[in-house]
């Protein structure tokens, strides 16, 4: 099974805004305001959960269907709302306030539903396991700048340095002065997320799949890998086409008469 089979478990996928508004982007911080507190509240639920799925998985082997379809929706509102917002800035349609899968919204995600997990695996992937790419999430996705006063205390405003942020931030000042959302940058970022997404749903249980060390762009999930010459049958002469030994017999013979006739004329 290739690599791109092996990732289809976890499915990202988005639509870019066909006309984008130069400037509404300069305000969705505060347009999203409600979802943020939502979120808040729906991911101390969502880690809560995730606990009790590792009991159940390490007990069962399975992770318990409610909790999967409530995490799993979770995990998508995250998704709408930081494609709306500064992950992406991918739309100008504001995300709706629902945990289910929303067909007509450009950003999706799909996990399929494990039927059986690896008891072993969930002791582990989450924090040993997973330590590569936590390493390159906190390239991703940066750190948090806190800026204080004179004293030392904590002042205003957190800010995200990461790489998904810095493209996000030229493509909007882009868009600011040209109209245009620029298509290379905007692959990038959503290649980005999947990365992100993906490592998400392992290290929180959700699929034993590990997620791949590989950039894949665009809004669509890459397709299926061409075959390649080392998938096909080992046995040479299975791939090569049947030779008729009598055909070939016969066309030696035929040659043979036209030369011999052709030394008698000259002859």
């Amino acid at each position: 099974m290739s690599d791109t089979d092996r990732t289809l478990a976890v499915r990202v996928t988005a639509q870019p805004e066909p006309d984008p508004s130069r400037a509404l982007w300069l305000v969705k911080w505060l347009l999203l305001i409600p979802h943020i507190i939502v979120l808040a509240l729906l991911g101390v639920v969502f880690v809560v959960l995730t606990l009790v799925a590792l009991v159940a998985i390490v007990i069962t082997g399975r992770y318990p269907r409610a909790i999967f379809e409530f995490n799993l929706g979770v995990l998508r509102w995250a998704w709408r709302v930081g494609y709306y917002g500064y992950a992406a800035n991918g739309t100008d349609r504001y995300p709706p306030f629902t945990l289910a899968e929303r067909p007509d919204y450009p950003a999706h995600l799909d996990i399929d539903y494990p039927e059986e997990l690896s008891r072993g695996l969930a002791l582990v992937k989450w924090w040993l396991l997973a330590i590569p790419h936590y390493l390159v999430l906190a390239l991703l996705l940066g750190t948090n700048t806190v800026t204080t006063d004179g004293n030392g205390t904590a002042g205003t405003l957190a800010v995200q340095t990461g790489l998904i942020s810095l493209l996000v931030l030229i493509a909007a000042v882009g868009l600011l002065f040209t109209g245009r959302y620029s298509r290379g940058i905007y692959d990038a970022v959503v290649g980005l997320n999947r990365w992100v997404l993906r490592v998400v749903a392992y290290v929180t249980l959700m699929t034993d799949t590990y997620p791949p060390f590989r950039l894949d762009q665009g809004g669509a999930e890459p397709g299926p890998r061409p075959p390649s010459p080392t998938d096909l049958p080992s046995g040479s002469e299975a791939a090569q086409p049947a030779v008729d030994g009598g055909a070939v017999e016969q066309g030696s013979d035929r040659a043979e008469a036209r030369h011999r006739a052709e030394t008698a004329s000259s002859t």
